[in-house]
């Protein structure tokens, strides 16, 4: 079997990949800071699925309640 040495951009994304398994809150955190300058896919990539539907869950509640409201 070849040994092949990662590029560091794998390098990067392994290390990317291994803190958000051991630190999801964290993880949040930074999507949440990168969102604010203006790179919306930094805080969707770091939720996963579930994050990313509770977020739009709670956009489409919020927008209920707005509209009942108005």
């Amino acid at each position: 079997m070849g040994s092949r040495k990662e590029t560091p951009e794998e390098q990067i994304e392994r290390l990317k990949q291994e803190e958000l398994k051991n630190n999801p809150f964290g993880a949040f955190s930074d999507g949440v800071n990168r969102s604010e300058y203006g790179n919306l896919t930094g805080l969707f990539g770091g939720l996963g699925w579930k994050g990313t539907g509770i977020i739009i869950l709670l956009l489409v509640i919020g927008y209920i309640i707005y509209k009942l409201l108005n």
